[in-house]
């Protein structure tokens, strides 16, 4: 019983880890689309 607690312990680890990641790389995504969107909006102004 305690080793599959144990190993479903970790298995939870690495999901949440690898949803966070994804989390994170979604962020990066986020931002870098708002840069060049606001970055083509101002050189439009010009």
């Amino acid at each position: 019983m305690r080793a599959e607690g144990k190993v479903g312990d970790m298995d939870l680890l690495a999901l949440e880890l690898f949803f966070i990641g994804l989390l994170g790389l979604a962020s990066l995504a986020i931002v870098f689309v708002s840069v060049v969107v606001l970055r083509n909006l101002f050189r439009g102004q010009r």
